[in-house]
């Protein structure tokens, strides 16, 4: 009898396991989610802005439904689209990149890099994630400079280690941009000073939101900060949250909008639309898109 309950233990155990990882493999990363949030950085009186933040698309050539979901998303009529990085996980995406992002090319943007812009995923435990020292691995070249064409052909802001003002939405915008925290390409320092008292906005982007990099940022008073990288988490726990963030921020913040701790700044972290393609997977995490409200204070 106890062996017999072991075993349907061990069978009721399985099976569960199986379903949850179908349905995380199957539904749930292709669950595109739209997330609202008003975010309080305009001056008094001022009239709403609307950014949409896209991040960590990992776009493999043959993403037609992620694509056409990406696509519809000019119906929101953004008056800025910026774009946080990780937008391709194949050396053949730029043109699925570009079905997914062509109808918000219309629109003023600006974009930074992630590490999985410059080189392609490789095959790793996932239980690395939790090894904070862990060694990056680079995969095969993907073609960055070709996607950086598009986007600067189509008239975005190429904020990896720059700093612009740009009008969007009748207002004037400071942007400031770092490449990629998370391999060491940041040089936040070329770019530092405070926000211009010309501008209407400041909104300061990152692909990782790493501490040492946001704090600098908030230091000059941009108003809002944008990454991405997280994942939210990629498979969260209900009730507890993202397991691990894959870089220096605290679960607690893995996606979502935040103050950022010591500022009047505030952090939005994208978990993004996409999954590594080793791991393809997603759990209590949907794969999202974000409309940011931009409001009085």
């Amino acid at each position: 009898m106890r062996k017999r309950t072991l075993f349907r233990l061990a069978a009721g155990t399985a099976t569960v396991g199986a379903a949850t990882l179908a349905y995380a493999s199957l539904i749930e990363r292709n669950m595109f989610t739209l997330r609202r949030y008003d975010v309080p950085v305009l001056p008094a009186d001022a009239e709403p802005l609307r950014v949409l933040h896209l991040s960590d698309l990992h776009m493999m050539p043959d993403q037609a439904r992620k694509q056409r979901w990406v696509a519809s998303l000019a119906a929101l009529d953004p008056d800025l689209v910026v774009v946080t990085g990780d937008n391709m996980a194949h050396p053949d995406a730029v043109p699925g990149v570009l079905r997914a992002l062509q109808p918000l090319l219309d629109y003023p943007g600006a974009f930074v890099f992630g590490s999985n812009d410059y080189t392609g995923p490789v095959l790793k435990n996932p239980f690395t994630y939790f090894l904070p020292d862990r060694e990056y691995t680079e995969g095969v070249e993907l073609p960055y400079e070709e996607l950086r064409q598009v986007f600067t052909g189509a008239g975005w802001v190429d904020l990896n280690n720059a700093r612009t003002m740009l009008k969007a939405g009748g207002r004037q915008l400071d942007l400031v941009g770092v490449d990629d925290p998370h391999i060491e390409r940041d040089d936040y320092p070329s770019v530092a000073g405070p926000v211009s008292s010309s501008a209407d906005l400041s909104i300061a982007l990152a692909h990782s939101p790493e501490p040492r990099v946001l704090d600098q940022m908030a230091a000059d008073s941009f108003g809002l900060l944008l990454a991405g990288h997280t994942h939210g988490g990629q498979v969260c726990v209900p009730g507890f949250g993202a397991l691990v963030t894959n870089c220096g921020l605290p679960r607690s913040m893995a996606r979502g909008l935040h103050r950022w701790p010591g500022s009047d700044s505030w952090l939005h972290v994208s978990a993004g639309l996409g999954t590594h393609p080793t791991a393809p997977v997603r759990f209590a995490c949907p794969p999202e898109a974000s409309i940011l409200t931009l409001i009085p204070r």
